[in-house]
């Protein structure tokens, strides 16, 4: 039977969230885990323990994994994230999963319509990464966005992506979901997540594309355009990555700038720093 995802990395990624905006704002003047603790309120230990639970590495080890020079030095070195943790004396990649996703995509007839007449189910549920907003179909998962903020403006934000859809509240339904997305111990090869693209032909190669950057790995909006024969299309690329309905389980999160920069992400920059550091520390 799935369990579901507790409360405890919900309230931890409050605290975290708050640590990573402090230090990105800070990040010139090296800001100490003294300073960063204080900062949420929390003792130099409280934090390290927070943090460390909530991503499986410590705030130094995180913080030297996302720092721009070594993101440039891992796209030249085949965009490998986990580098930068054995050069940091961590153990190698041998808890290496993935989500192991299988994919479908809405007929483009389907999609023209604006998906009228299709009912998506959708529920709130505690992740990792703050509140998540989860919504399905009967054939699989359709969208995963987060909540900063009300629930109504994530709900809008989502239906606003197929304005012909009608979307019925359903947390028992969608709660499975959740857990296989965000429980380490739920991505198993022969339980695949099950998702379906809905977008245009163009967004759908490009989703698809997203879904073969492993974890651990990272790519850039120029090389997902040579990818699906469009070399001159990295910015058509970058607005097909950032109308990614099904965040994290298709990873645009793991997409940088030509220089490495980790550049803008509809639900946060902060959130994908952290969605990368979390990802290093499940690799382990």
């Amino acid at each position: 039977m799935l369990t579901r995802v507790t409360e405890q990395p919900c309230d931890d990624y409050a605290r975290v969230q708050e640590a990573l905006a402090f230090m990105t704002g800070k990040w010139r003047s090296h800001p100490g885990i003294d300073a960063i603790a204080a900062h949420v309120g929390l003792t130099p230990k409280q934090f390290h323990d927070v943090f460390r639970r909530w991503a499986g590495l410590s705030p130094k080890d995180f913080l030297a994994a996302l720092t721009l020079a070594q993101a440039r030095k891992l796209l030249r070195d085949g965009a490998n994230l986990f580098e930068t943790s054995l050069e940091l004396g961590l153990s190698g990649p041998s808890r290496l999963h993935d989500l192991f996703v299988t994919h479908e995509a809405l007929s483009p007839h389907e999609y023209r319509k604006g998906a009228a007449g299709l009912v998506l189910s959708y529920g709130f549920h505690p992740s990792p990464f703050g509140e998540a907003l989860v919504v399905t179909t009967p054939r699989g998962m359709a969208g995963l966005g987060f909540v900063d903020g009300a629930r109504a403006d994530a709900l809008a934000d989502m239906q606003a992506r197929w304005p012909g859809a009608h979307l019925v509240e359903d947390q028992e339904l969608t709660a499975p979901y959740a857990a296989r997305a965000f429980q380490p111990e739920l991505w198993q090869p022969e339980t695949p997540l099950r998702v379906v693209l809905i977008g245009t032909d163009f967004e759908v190669s490009v989703w698809e594309t997203l879904l073969t950057i492993p974890m651990g790995q990272a790519t850039t909006y120029g090389r997902i355009a040579s990818k699906i024969a469009r070399p001159k299309a990295a910015r058509a690329v970058g607005a097909a990555v950032g109308r990614n309905p099904i965040s994290f389980v298709v990873p645009c999160h793991r997409v940088l700038g030509q220089t490495g920069a980790l550049t803008g992400y509809h639900w946060g920059l902060t959130r994908k720093q952290a969605m990368l550091g979390w990802e290093a520390g499940q690799c382990r």
